[in-house]
């Protein structure tokens, strides 16, 4: 299949364009970032620009994707809190053109959107099910929640053919060492491993969550696992909707670092923060409609998503 990759230059865009073309896809990569060196001999075809810039719809256009994968936007929590209005800018009003534009000159293709579990916020019963009302308590979840909402009504009045996963907690790194998330990533592992490498005192955000150790749960999911979910969604029996990519089991954050410090053989010395805004203190999802759907599951560990991490900081 023809399938454009927005946002390839990034974690989840990078290895689901590595599994894309591990099977044969014609991968075309766009991203206003520039490649890694270790991704640029990857993609059959990169541009370098906003994919919904004039530039970037016009190379989509004339490439003429089966498929858009979406992964392009700006991600974080906390930021969001201060700059709300880059996240509506980025992945709302960015969105929205490019679905205008598929609706308008390439029917048919289908389009895969990076959704967030974020779109839950601070839920009332856990796992989360598609079924839940969302709550985002971010301008990051609402900003993806709006994005769902559109997703369906241009499925209603035009016709899109789209999916749209709800990424729970993404961690990890390509099992065979070609890609992995950035040195300065903020994410929790991400910062844990860089706290071991640099034999630094690790900060961790908040101890008085209402959680078992007070730390908030969160349930990781590994990146290699998005990546072969998105390969089944390729197909047209997997009908339009919203599904959930989870592990259905939570982990701490002190859960977190102490298998950091297993893995590692690091002491990684502790201390706590204050809370971040925004940030729910539990988020566990269920994945049975697309386990279902898809015949998917999960197939790697918390411990191979941070031995995968830990190996790819030290490449």
């Amino acid at each position: 299949m023809k399938i454009v990759v927005t946002g390839v230059s990034g974690f989840i865009g990078g290895q689901i364009m590595l599994a894309l073309r591990d099977a044969d896809h014609d991968v075309m990569g766009i991203d206003f970032d520039i490649l890694s060196h270790r991704l640029k001999s990857i993609p059959n075809t990169f541009y370098q620009r906003g994919f919904s810039s004039l530039d970037g719809i016009a190379v989509i256009q004339e490439y003429q994707p089966d498929v858009i994968v979406h992964c392009a936007g700006t991600s974080l929590v906390g930021p969001s809190m201060r700059n709300p209005g880059l996240y509506y800018s980025n992945n709302v009003t960015n969105t929205l053109e490019l679905m205008r534009e598929i609706c308008g000159t390439m029917p048919g293709t289908r389009l895969i959107f990076s959704s967030s579990a974020a779109v839950y916020g601070e839920p009332v019963i856990t796992p989360c099910s598609e079924v839940d009302p969302p709550m985002p308590v971010s301008p990051y979840g609402e900003s993806k929640h709006m994005v769902e909402q559109m997703l369906a009504a241009y499925h209603h009045a035009h016709g899109l053919d789209y999916v749209a996963f709800r990424y729970f907690n993404v961690c990890g790194a390509d099992s065979q060492g070609r890609h992995g998330q950035i040195p300065t990533a903020t994410h929790l592992i991400a910062r844990v491993l860089s706290a071991a490498k640099t034999n630094t005192e690790f900060v961790c955000n908040g101890n008085t969550y209402e959680t078992p150790d007070g730390t908030c749960v969160r349930d990781y999911i590994h990146v290699e696992d998005i990546a072969q979910a998105t390969l089944l969604a390729l197909d047209s029996k997997i009908k339009p909707g919203i599904y959930n990519l989870s592990n259905g089991t939570g982990a701490s954050n002190l859960d977190i670092i102490q298998l950091a410090r297993t893995v590692t053989g690091c002491e990684i010395p502790v201390k706590f923060g204050p809370a971040r805004s925004g940030d729910p203190a539990l988020l566990t999802g269920d994945s049975t409609k697309f386990r279902e759907a898809a015949g998917w599951a999960p197939q790697f560990t918390m411990t191979d998503s941070i031995e995968h991490a830990w190996r790819w900081r030290n490449v």
